[in-house]
């Protein structure tokens, strides 16, 4: 890898890259299959991701035709690592064995471990026979949307594909390694004024806001909905109120700390709640809610905007779902990705026939989707949420940071990329962006 590196580095031609010999083995994040038990019994506070993920050498698969070979620039931490790092909700294991039972080319991923990481920034190092729209050389971006697009399921939207997956979570040879291998379906073209720890860390979390608010098989936002974000500047987040700005909407962002408030006026948030001030107990105890609680809430929320919120951007789970369904107005939608508080919901459901509320679920987004989103960064109109920066070796502490929800925006790490800065093409687009707005989050202090 080192020979690969420095043939990038110094501006090799895609011939030259694609001549290059690939190591027998390279550098990545894993978990272990003896390992699936060794939190048992433990609280999920207390697993800890720094015990279970392990850096070292593992063995370079084959390329199917379908595929490529990826020196990875950069990567970055997302829930579904933290899960597979603490074999929670259940190993991800299961999940390859499963790809594993498929066909031959899924056999390779049925292994003894995992290596983990569903984002990356890359240069393409070789094809598979099949691929025709990337060449060696090209510096991409990679979503996460895994699949085998022979099922009728996967046509008209992929995300409703009945073997649809999520690339490092529910297949192995993920982004947090020197090296990968990825379906070309899955390939973007890097940002070019951002460096690769930049462009690393947007396709899953910007992906999935995008489907979630602009996508018709999300929300569909017009211009004018006012939209509630839970944790408004974290990774989907920040990414979320960005596209609400873009779409002539309004967000109400939901945050922790007075820093945070500032950061997200600074991204042109007007309507801001400081959860830690406003103390909402929307649980009395661990089986009731409080509805007055609820009603503080819409109280607060008409207090900055003057109505109901059109959309509730939905993804903590247990802790906010009665207080979301609640807060919509009539005939409102709570779109919903995720549960990082709790995944067993429960809400009035009262509040959502008798006012004609919709909860919709989404998941990530299709290739379509995640081009558009991506295109966003590209034209430097979504800024890259970037709080910190680990090396592959500390990937264990980063998805600690993020276990503990200790960190804001998204957590980059450095793969193949031997040190920060490096990867920008266009500097005249970062400076019309503007240095300060792209590092908003790095200087914030939030």
């Amino acid at each position: 890898m080192k020979e690969i590196l420095s043939a990038i580095q110094a501006g090799a031609s895609g011939d030259e890259l694609a001549a290059l010999p690939l190591p027998e083995s390279y550098r990545a994040a894993f978990v272990k299959r003896d390992e699936a038990n060794m939190f048992e019994g433990v609280a999920s506070e207390d697993k800890d991701p720094r015990k279970s993920i392990h850096v070292d050498e593992v063995a370079t698969p084959e390329l199917a035709p379908d595929e490529v070979y990826l020196a990875v620039m950069a990567s970055s931490i997302n829930f579904n690592t933290v899960w597979t790092s603490i074999f929670e909700p259940l190993s991800t294991f299961g999940f390859l064995d499963r790809l594993g039972k498929e066909s031959v080319w899924g056999a390779r991923h049925a292994l003894d471990y995992h290596v983990v990481g569903s984002d990356a920034s890359a240069v393409v190092l070789k094809v598979g026979s099949a691929v025709r729209k990337w060449k060696p050389g090209d510096k991409v971006t990679v979503h996460c949307n895994y699949l085998d697009d022979q099922s009728p399921s996967a046509h008209d939207d992929s995300m409703l594909a009945d073997n649809q997956r999520i690339w490092g979570f529910e297949t192995n040879f993920g982004g947090l390694a020197d090296l990968s291998i990825v379906k070309a379906n899955q390939l973007m073209p890097k940002p070019t004024h951002l460096t690769w720890e930049e462009a690393a860390i947007n396709a899953l979390c910007n992906s999935t806001s995008y489907r979630m608010l602009v996508s018709r098989n999300g929300a569909n936002m017009r211009q004018g909905d006012k939209v509630l974000v839970w944790g408004a500047s974290g990774g989907l987040g920040a990414y979320a109120v960005q596209h609400i700005l873009n779409g002539g909407g309004t967000p109400v962002g939901v945050v922790s700390s007075q820093s945070k408030v500032d950061l997200l006026h600074s991204l042109g948030v007007e309507a801001v709640i400081d959860r830690k001030v406003a103390n909402y107990r929307f649980w009395k105890d661990e089986h009731t809610q409080d509805e007055s609680e609820w009603r503080r809430l819409g109280k607060d929320i008409r207090a900055l905007v003057g109505d109901d919120v059109d959309i509730v951007f939905e993804h903590p789970g247990r802790q906010t779902m009665g207080a979301s369904v609640f807060a919509a107005k009539r005939a409102g939608m709570i779109v919903t990705c995720a549960a990082t508080s709790g995944y067993m919901i429960e809400y009035d459901n009262r509040h959502l026939w008798m006012k004609l509320k919709t909860i919709k679920g989404s998941h990530f987004a299709n290739y379509r989707e995640a081009w558009d989103a991506n295109q966003l960064i590209c034209d430097g109109k979504v800024l890259p949420p970037l709080s910190a920066v680990h090396p592959l070796e500390a990937v264990g502490e980063a998805a600690y940071q993020v276990h503990h929800n200790l960190h804001e925006g998204k957590i980059g790490v450095l793969c193949l990329a031997p040190e920060e800065g490096l990867g920008i093409d266009d500097h005249e687009l970062r400076e019309k962006v503007g240095e300060d707005r792209i590092n908003l989050f790095r200087n914030s202090g939030a």
